[in-house]
């Protein structure tokens, strides 16, 4: 932090922060830039134990489940007034692609407002389980194989879904797991347009596919609770940095390495480039 704005409180120059920049259309907060404005509501201030590079994980993985979870879902937040008369423990929630930087912190967020049951379909499940997970369930076999794996757990009780990771096709899988008899909700990271209905069935009480914005300067209320409380999440362990590799120099070698990974399927570590 190297200047402070006009009523800008609980932080001083010198202070390390992470921020999240907007990213909506006109937004001014690009890449690479020497000095960039972090916007009160989307921004914390790193506590000791935490490192930059720990710290550097968060945004924009956390608040794409943020928003998922406790707006597109409507689950409340943890900190809010209407949590008082939410049924956490009574809760499931499936989380689609637990493999994923995303997936990883939708479960920290779940674990932290107390969801009783949180069924995780892909990922490693000794970390998975350590991050709060109570159920992971192996992605491979197709779709019904997998789909048995999650009814044998939730039943027909599940409302609550989130994808982290499908692309339209392969959302049917977190719909179809939803209640025949309850109207459930998907909330989805990659809305890339609609859903094949004639593969969802025996929906008898209908179900919504509601898509994700996880930006917060688009949900300052929510976002902002949440970045104001993060130092404390951070200190206590209720949200833990994911795993992440270091590469030494903004060169296209290091940069093409990364993105040439994520086009050939291969498993990418959250990659931090260090000028």
């Amino acid at each position: 932090m190297t200047k402070l704005g006009e009523g800008v409180s609980g932080v001083v120059v010198g202070d390390r922060v992470v921020t999240q920049p907007g990213f909506a259309p006109g937004s001014l907060q690009n890449g690479l830039q020497e000095f960039a404005i972090a916007d009160v509501g989307a921004f914390a201030k790193i506590p000791s134990g935490t490192s930059d590079d720990e710290a550097a994980t968060l945004p924009t993985n956390i608040i794409a489940p943020l928003v998922a979870l406790f707006s597109v879902l409507k689950i409340p937040a943890p900190w809010s007034a209407a949590a008082k008369g939410f049924d956490y423990a009574g809760t499931t929630l499936l989380v689609v692609g637990g493999g994923s930087n995303c997936g990883r912190f939708g479960v920290q967020l779940a674990k932290l407002a107390g969801i009783g049951r949180i069924v995780v379909v892909g990922g490693n499940e000794a970390e998975l389980k350590e991050l709060g997970a109570t159920h992971v369930l192996d992605r491979h076999g197709g779709h019904d194989s997998v789909l048995a794996r999650i009814r044998g757990v939730v039943g027909d009780d599940l409302v609550y879904a989130y994808d982290a990771v499908s692309p339209v096709v392969d959302q049917v899988l977190a719909l179809n797991a939803l209640s025949s008899s309850k109207r459930g909700t998907l909330a989805r990271l990659l809305p890339l347009g609609p859903v094949d209905e004639s593969k969802v069935v025996g929906k008898t009480a209908g179900f919504e596919v509601r898509d994700t914005f996880g930006s917060s300067q688009a949900n300052p209320e929510l976002a902002g609770g949440f970045w104001e409380r993060l130092p404390g999440f951070l200190q206590e362990g209720k949200i833990k940095p994911i795993a992440f590799v270091v590469k030494q120099g903004l060169t296209a070698e290091n940069v093409n390495e990364v993105l040439d990974a994520y086009r050939d399927g291969k498993a990418v570590k959250k990659t931090h480039i260090h000028i």
